[in-house]
């Protein structure tokens, strides 16, 4: 089969690689891919949200299928546009993406089917949103309404923080259209994890859970970030958790979604009440998607053309019982000021470590050299017997490489190596 991949960062490079496992697989394109999908496929300079020009390389090409990674072109109806002209690809039309591109229309849907989340308030302009700021408890969560490249949430402290950031979002709009509507809501406690699913309508196949890390810094501190590194090991949820999260969450959305398709990624907040909804996503996450493919023993070419064909409930999945866990390295200024063009080095020494793999984020490949070229550069993934091995694979392959500004988080993983004892 011939296979077009649309994204550029490390959770697309993730699925090129796992794809290029499969013996089913003729050729893979990527568009526009990056420094590392090269080995693997063909680079198409086509934009991931140029939909149009999408559409025709597809059709020149005679690609079989298509896989949508990033969440803006699936927002656009690139899956919409895809099949209008008779062609496969993977992933929600864009009134069932609406779940991710629109943080108000995801928590009234929530609230419309019972599935349990925080308390919530929309909010259209900034009287309106500093009017709740009067009579909440803090901290808060202010929430960007649109996509915003996982830089949208902001926990405040105080109101003199929440007002700030209502300032910056809705009068400074500094996220654009993203922040132009806020939802407001309140503050969850507890533990945070990822719970993605295949989805074809009703059915679908869950995955091993993960637990991802947003703040920039240590200790979880620092600002929100794409994210900084994951990891996923069975001990992630209780049985009692999973069984909550497949009976309150999962079941209820794909029933009053009805024509969902692709993945369906839920984040969660693990309260003394129980699984609570955080926010949908109509895709993989990145870097979740690193440490959920690396245990993933199916061959994922065949889960996406069951999905494709409407059989996904004749599959059952399998996974591989070690732990994985992947640290992300990112220039010094990420997420904010970064700046990019520094040469990598030490990539083809960790390239020979056993259990690790480097997938791709921010790079650019030119003249036989790799360069950064974004915020968050190269996720360092590996799997371990235990989540202790994998973690210490990770690390060790982390310091190896080497590029001017390089920085990581130190302690990812460190919430599931407490729990294990």
């Amino acid at each position: 089969m011939k296979l077009l991949v649309v994204g550029s960062g490390g959770r697309e490079h993730a699925i090129v690689d796992a794809l290029a496992q499969s013996p089913k697989v003729r050729k893979i394109y990527a568009a526009p891919g990056n420094g590392g999908m090269r080995e693997q496929a063909e680079l198409v300079p086509i934009s991931a949200d140029h939909l149009q020009a999408l559409v025709e390389f597809a059709r020149k090409q005679h690609i079989d299928l298509a896989f949508i990674g990033p969440e803006v072109p699936l927002s656009k109806g690139v899956v919409d546009v895809f099949r209008q002209h008779g062609l496969i690809a993977i992933g929600p039309a864009a009134d069932q993406a609406r779940l991710e591109s629109s943080k108000g229309f995801a928590k009234r849907f929530c609230k419309v089917n019972n599935i349990p989340t925080a308390d919530f308030w929309e909010c259209s302009t900034p009287a309106a949103a500093n009017a709740v700021l009067e009579m909440c408890r803090y901290p808060i969560v202010i929430k960007a309404d649109g996509l915003a490249a996982g830089k949208g949430v902001v926990i405040a402290e105080n109101q003199h923080r929440a007002q700030l950031v209502v300032h910056e979002f809705m009068e400074s709009k500094i996220l654009g259209e993203a922040g132009l509507k806020l939802v407001i809501e309140e503050f969850l406690h507890g533990e945070e994890a990822s719970f993605h699913v295949f989805a074809d309508g009703a059915v679908f196949q869950p995955m091993v859970a993960a637990q991802d890390h947003k703040r920039r810094f240590d200790g979880d501190t620092g600002p929100n970030t794409g994210g900084m590194g994951a990891y996923s090991v069975d001990t992630i949820l209780s049985n009692e958790q999973y069984g909550a999260v497949l009976n309150r969450i999962i079941r209820p959305t794909l029933a009053a979604a009805g024509s969902y398709s692709g993945v369906l990624y839920a984040g969660l907040m693990l309260t003394t009440e129980g699984p609570k909804l955080l926010e949908y996503n109509a895709r993989f996450g990145d870097p979740e998607t690193q440490v959920i493919l690396a245990r993933l023993k199916t061959d994922l070419l065949d889960v996406f053309v069951d999905i494709a064909e409407h059989c996904l409930s004749s599959r059952s999945l399998e996974w591989r019982q070690e732990a994985a866990a992947t640290v992300v390295l990112v220039t010094y200024g990420y997420p904010s000021k970064i700046e990019t063009g520094a040469e990598i080095f030490g990539l083809g020494e960790a390239a020979r470590i056993e259990g690790v793999k480097i997938y791709h984020a921010g790079t650019r490949w030119e003249g036989g050299k790799v360069y950064a070229a974004g915020g968050r550069v190269l996720n360092v993934t590996a799997r371990g017997a235990t989540l202790a091995e994998a973690l210490e694979r990770a690390y060790f392959v982390a310091e190896m490489i080497e590029f001017d500004g390089k920085d990581y988080r130190k302690d990812i993983g460190r919430k599931g190596l407490l729990k294990q004892r």
